[in-house]
């Protein structure tokens, strides 16, 4: 059906920045969202940006506005969140996400219909 596969996690010191990135492949829907959430030890997984693929509208997590920003490349049916000025509270697994457009706000998993394998991003001080 839709496959996604995420690359780019890693190590990197407080302050630093590193780039995640998502390919897509499989169905194509005529509209969809592709969004990045995150997951630390004992805390329930949160919402951290999204980007609507037909249009630059583009939705962040007031945790990560300035700092992150999500991109996508049609051609490569990749998105990709570039992560600045990471903090060890940035600390977790990341996840790309991908559900059709419909009327569902992108902000709650729960309304994701597929997900990568996730990427551990680390920040240490």
């Amino acid at each position: 059906q839709v496959q996604l596969v995420e690359s780019g996690g890693g190590l990197v010191q407080a302050g630093g920045s590193l780039r995640l990135s998502c390919a897509r492949s499989g169905r194509t829907f005529s509209s969809y969202v592709m969004g990045w959430f995150r997951q630390a030890p004992g805390k329930e997984r949160e919402f951290v940006a999204a980007i609507r693929w037909s249009a630059p509208s583009t939705y962040y997590a007031d945790s990560v506005r300035g700092r992150f920003s999500i991109s996508k490349d049609n051609a490569k049916n990749t998105v990709y969140l570039q992560m600045n000025n990471l903090k060890p509270e940035d600390t977790a697994a990341y996840y790309c996400a991908s559900k059709t457009l419909g009327s569902t706000l992108p902000y709650n998993y729960n309304n994701y219909d597929y997900w990568g394998q996730g990427t551990q991003v680390t920040v240490s001080s």
